[in-house]
Parts: C-alpha cells; sequence; structure tokens
C-alpha cells in the first residue's frame, strides 16, 4: 500500500511539473506573439503612429505645409524640364537660317522650338527690321519676362520651407507650457505627468524639420534649373545680336 502511495504521489508531482511547464510554455508564446506586431511594423507604420501621437492640429499644418510644397516643387521642374532646350543647336539653326532663308525663315525655326530662348530669339528677329538697337531692347525686355515666369511661384515653395519648422517649434513651445501648467497644478514634479506633452512638443519640432528639409533640397534643384537656362537665355541673346549685326552687313 504505501508503494502504490508513492507511485501515485510520483506520478501527480510528474503531472503538476509538467502542467507548470506547459503554462509557461504557452505564457512565452503569447508574449512572443504581442511582441511579433511590435518587431514587424514598418517604417511607415511607425511614422503613421508618431505622426498621430503629435496631435491633429500643428501636425496638420505641417502636412499642409508638405503637400503644397511637393504639388510647387513637382510643377516647377516639369516646366524647367520642358523649357530646357538645346541652345547650341537652335543657334545653329537660327543661323543657317539667317544665311539661307533671311529673317522670316529663322522666325519659322523659333516659332517650331519651344523654350524661353526661342522666344527671346522670336521677339528680336521681329524688331530686327527696325534696328540692331531694337532688336537688343526687344530681347532685354522679353528676357525679363521668361525669367519671371521661371520662377513662378518658387517663392510660395520658400514660405513653407521657413513656415514649417516655425509651426514645429511652435508645437513644441505649446508642449512644454502645457508640461509645466501640469507640474504647477499637481504641485510635484513627475516624469510620466509630463512624458506625454514633452513627446508631443518634440514630433511636432521634428516633423517640422524633416518637411523643410525635403522642401529645401526640390528647392535648391530648381533655383540651379533656373540659373541654369538663366544663364543659356543671356548667352544666347548675345549671340544673337551679333548675328544680327552680321546679317545686316
Amino acid at each position: 500500500m504505501k508503494r502504490l502511495f508513492s507511485i501515485l504521489a510520483t506520478a501527480g508531482l510528474f503531472v503538476a511539473g509538467t502542467n507548470t511547464v506547459s503554462a509557461k510554455v504557452v505564457a512565452a508564446a503569447a508574449i512572443l506573439q504581442d511582441a511579433a506586431p511590435a518587431a514587424e511594423k514598418g517604417f511607415t507604420q511607425v511614422l503613421k503612429e508618431q505622426f498621430i501621437q503629435g496631435g491633429a492640429g500643428f501636425m496638420g499644418i505641417v502636412l499642409l505645409c508638405l503637400i503644397l510644397g511637393l504639388a510647387v516643387a513637382i510643377e516647377r521642374i516639369i516646366y524647367l524640364n520642358l523649357a530646357t532646350t538645346n541652345t547650341t543647336k537652335l543657334k545653329q539653326q537660327v543661323e543657317d537660317a539667317l544665311a539661307s532663308g533671311g529673317i522670316e525663315a529663322a522666325k519659322e525655326v523659333c516659332r517650331n522650338t519651344k523654350g524661353p530662348v526661342a522666344s527671346i530669339y522670336y521677339q528680336g528677329l521681329e524688331r530686327a527690321g527696325d534696328s540692331i538697337e531694337s532688336a537688343e531692347k526687344a530681347v532685354v525686355a522679353y528676357g525679363g519676362v521668361q525669367m519671371g515666369q521661371l520662377e513662378k511661384n518658387v517663392s510660395w515653395l520658400s514660405l513653407f520651407i521657413a513656415v514649417a519648422p516655425m509651426l514645429g517649434f511652435m508645437g513644441t513651445v505649446i508642449g512644454m507650457i502645457q508640461a509645466f501648467q501640469k507640474i504647477a497644478a499637481v504641485g510635484n514634479l513627475s516624469a510620466s505627468l509630463i512624458a506625454g506633452d514633452i513627446q508631443v512638443a518634440l514630433l511636432t519640432t521634428v516633423f517640422g524639420l524633416i518637411t523643410a528639409i525635403i522642401l529645401q533640397i526640390f528647392y535648391n534643384y530648381i533655383i540651379a534649373k533656373i540659373d541654369s537656362i538663366v544663364n543659356d537665355m543671356e548667352d544666347s541673346s548675345i549671340t544673337l545680336i551679333d548675328m544680327l549685326a552680321d546679317h545686316k552687313k
């Protein structure tokens, strides 16, 4: 009988130990399942969560600055790429047309070519019948018009670059004010009490700076593209006046 009780007690302890181990294994598996989605979060999901935590007020305005800035930047990039022409080829075609068919043939070449350089050439050729001075004035005047077209809406892009980080800093200041107000109301300093407000404050600054950095890259590219086109316009204008002077001889 004692041996039977010993066997039963041993079996009971074995079963209890097995159940304990199984429970630990199940608990560990549950923890791993809960941790897996957090580890599988991509950059986009994390960015979305951080954006929501930053608050809809300032974060929404910063996002609006980014969207509008990107719209302006994309429109300008498309326009400037379409405005870029092979000025060396155009100069040669206009020169050949002047030599073979005169002013009208050169104007026809300019009409069939897109871009500000061709438009300036056309305006200069329109006044070439009067005098070289008239053609030069027309080229200078229309060059200013074309430059204004190239720089259209670029000031809005610079505005968004300046406003986005300012909005982020304003959100930071407001978040810190709210944190200190909570400290004053409670009467003691607790990290958990102000952590949320400080986090929101810093997130607005981060997203504001990210927006400004992205738009600044596009802005620099656009300015460099405009400078390149303007240099081609100035060089081509001088060449046109020289060609007209040679044609008058």
